[in-house]
């Protein structure tokens, strides 16, 4: 199993400024996590699109471009693109080129966005927020699939009369994932197309989503094809477990209840925040050891191929979040490498987690 990280690029309240980062500042901060992300040895950095004042990325391809002139093997991935309010034509541009100076290393995510101000920002009505994707991602699909495209147009794309797209990535194809926060259809849409799926688990019981993978699974089956699967969650690490949670609290509570009232969501509270580390709930907060233990616990519950985590939900000190990094990359992949080596090596032993079971358990 693969372990990376993405981000929005936020930029909250900092406690060490006292104010947030500029948005030059927090830019400039990105593009080291994303250095060290690769030095420590993760495999993915994945930036996502916002159209809002506290997030930076509004234009993923230009952010991952910049972390492809410093970088050498980690993938480069968009978290997602918004393919709704975007021009499936522009996009795998966008993302061809990104592949081609990145050596072959870019991968495209899309989605139908969690947040909806790209929709009005853009010119576009909500109530086709279903018929865009399904519309857009047939027409992306195309593209990649044949350098002269003949489309017939439909009610949000002109026709193509069998053009040229270019450049070609050097991948072929380019690889194409789908975001998705829990929706049957979403499930259906994925396994029905044969792409692989992102699935976002960012708050409640990680069990509730196992029947929506059986689904995923199920139809791609179904369909001929091999399912994908990748697990996206937020998370933060120090080398000590309290610290860990004394740091992300704050940041955690501001970001999250800020995107609750907007959406008429209970309160996140401190009492929730640390039931959320343990292995019922969906953060990874704590030391290396709780980190590894969780995600072996994820492995063992949905055997996805790909863990990525946002260690950024809000604004904490650029230090610690590089420290973070480091400790995901030196100490939490390694244990992680070697439990699922003795597992291989011995099948039907699970992972040994009965004690780090009791000691989650106990946040």
């Amino acid at each position: 199993m693969e372990l990376g990280l993405y981000t929005f690029g936020e930029r909250t309240l900092d406690p060490d400024l006292g104010r947030p980062p500029t948005a030059e500042e927090r830019l400039k901060r990105l593009l080291e996590e994303a250095e060290l992300a690769e030095a420590v040895g993760l495999g993915v950095y994945a930036v996502g699109e916002h159209h809002r004042e506290e997030y930076v990325v509004s234009a993923p391809a230009v952010v991952l471009a910049a972390i492809a002139a410093r970088t050498k093997r980690i993938r480069l991935s968009s978290a997602v693109v918004v393919l709704s309010s975007d021009d499936p034509i522009r996009v795998f541009q966008q993302f061809a080129t990104l592949d081609l100076l990145s050596g072959g290393r870019a991968e495209l995510m899309v989605g139908r966005g969690s947040f909806i101000e790209s929709f009005p920002l853009f010119g576009y009505d909500l109530r086709d927020y279903e018929a865009l994707f399904e519309e857009k991602l047939a027409l992306l699909l195309k593209i990649r699939e044949e350098e002269k495209v003949y489309w017939p147009g439909g009610r949000f794309t002109k026709p193509i009369p069998g053009l040229g797209v270019y450049p070609r990535p050097k991948q072929n194809p380019l690889p194409l994932w789908v975001a998705a926060g829990g929706s049957p259809e979403s499930a259906v849409r994925a396994g029905r197309l044969g792409l692989p799926l992102v699935l976002g688990i960012i708050a409640g019981s990680p069990k509730r989503f196992l029947p929506f993978v059986e689904l995923y699974r199920k139809t791609a089956q179904e369909h001929g094809h091999t399912p994908r699967l990748a697990l996206a969650a937020h998370g933060f690490l120090a080398e000590d477990d309290s610290e860990a949670f004394r740091l992300a609290l704050p940041a955690f509570l501001q970001v999250m209840n800020k995107i609750g009232r907007e959406r008429g969501w209970r309160p996140l509270t401190p009492e929730y925040f640390a039931w959320s580390r343990t292995l019922e709930g969906a953060d990874f907060i704590g030391d290396p050891e709780r980190v590894a233990e969780k995600v072996l616990y994820w492995h063992e519950l949905f055997r996805p191929e790909r863990l990525l985590l946002q260690l950024t939900v809000g604004t904490l000190p650029h230090a610690r979040v590089l420290k973070a990094i480091e400790l995901l990359g030196t100490e939490v992949l390694p244990r992680v490498r070697r439990a699922l080596v003795a597992q291989e090596a011995s099948p039907g032993q699970g992972h040994g987690l009965q004690g780090s079971q009791l000691r989650l358990s106990t946040g």
